[in-house]
């Protein structure tokens, strides 16, 4: 076992604090990562504060990480000593199922081994997440960091971006097709960016009007106010797609009405009921349809970084010290940050040290 030092929760409502653990020696298929940024993704907090149930403590959040490989397991010959790589969502699966032997494991039969706050397969223990110095992680869970990419700004390409990435390549969303996103956050605004790169025209809908500068600055071609009712009457019929990134309960009718025929609305954000119910008739009349998609699996993810590097996409960020996490959450939650906090990790060696001085 090799000793860690992160943050983490005790409870579902203890703040965030430093936290020595224990990391699991590597396995043969193991590459051993220095953590350098974690990105702060909203589904922390809801893991965090057990909003969705089942959690477990003491935990360390964090999914979207980019370090630099420190060593490797003996059958690892795709990794070398002292290269950038990033981590996201999962660390592990079955690795045998229809799904994970199509590159998608997010939807292992067996449920994908997520990065914190799960049971590792193989020995049992609880895995801890980004908000720390160092992590393991099974060779196949590893991606390659373009050379030359902005590292801060790609951590969160592992979960936000992903999340918006994979249902546009799964529809082959491109030249021609009219796409419309849902919600201007950490999600959103790697929407409107991949899918302007893809080729097609994107409308962002927003509920402010003051969102509009934001979104064409991202590359929107257009911008709808889905507060008015006049601009929503006039959008009818008009989208391919909905990329829809809200997290929170939402009516999806109105947005319904602007798809065509055979438009299909993509649910990224929303893991709750759906209140209000759909009208079925927003389906059935024009053969619409509303799906779901979760995070992406490792061969489109590595795919999403090298289309990134090659298109100089990246997230917006702010930097955050982890001094100041629980402060960091309060933001998110107000919306108070454009679009993502990303951890630099260099601080919390600093926390480290205070810690060190107030236990001598």
């Amino acid at each position: 076992m090799s000793q860690a030092f992160g943050y983490a929760a005790q409870s579902s409502t203890s703040p965030l604090a430093p936290f020595s653990f224990e990391r699991r020696e590597p396995r043969e298929d193991d590459v051993v990562i220095r953590i350098l940024y974690c990105g702060v993704c909203h589904s922390d907090i809801h893991q965090v504060r057990d909003e969705w149930g089942g959690s477990q403590y003491p935990m360390v959040p964090g999914h979207e990480i980019i370090g630099e490989v420190t060593a490797v397991g003996r059958n690892v010959t795709d990794f070398r000593v002292g290269e950038h790589v990033g981590v996201g969502c999962m660390v592990d699966s079955c690795q045998h199922c229809d799904a994970c032997h199509d590159g998608l494991e997010q939807y292992c039969a067996e449920f994908p081994t997520m990065t914190y706050g799960a049971v590792d397969r193989h020995d049992g223990t609880v895995t801890q997440g980004g908000y720390s110095n160092h992590i393991v992680v099974d060779r196949h869970f590893v991606l390659h960091v373009p050379e030359g990419a902005d590292l801060p700004a790609t951590a969160p390409i592992l979960c936000a971006g992903i999340t918006t990435w994979s249902p546009l390549r799964h529809f082959n969303v491109g030249e021609g097709h009219k796409v419309g996103v849902i919600g201007m956050g950490g999600l959103g605004h790697m929407g409107v960016k991949l899918a302007k790169a893809l080729g097609a025209e994107v409308t962002l809908f927003t509920r402010s009007a003051k969102k509009a500068e934001e979104a064409f600055a991202q590359g929107a071609d257009h911008v709808i106010v889905s507060t008015d009712e006049a601009q929503m009457q006039a959008a009818a019929d008009r989208f391919d797609f909905l990329l829809d990134t809200v997290p929170v309960q939402h009516d999806l009718n109105p947005y319904l009405a602007t798809l065509r025929y055979d438009g299909v609305h993509i649910l990224v954000g929303l893991i709750e009921p759906i209140e209000p119910a759909l009208h079925a008739a927003n389906l059935v009349m024009k053969r619409r349809a509303v799906v779901g998609s979760l995070i992406g699996g490792i061969p489109e993810t590595q795919e999403l970084l090298d289309f990134c590097a090659e298109h100089d996409i990246t997230c917006d960020i702010e930097m955050l010290d982890i001094r100041h996490i629980n402060e960091g959450y309060e933001r998110m939650i107000k919306g108070d940050v454009k679009y993502r906090f990303v951890i630099d990790m260099a601080t919390l060696e600093q926390a480290r040290q205070e810690e060190l001085s107030r236990t001598e």
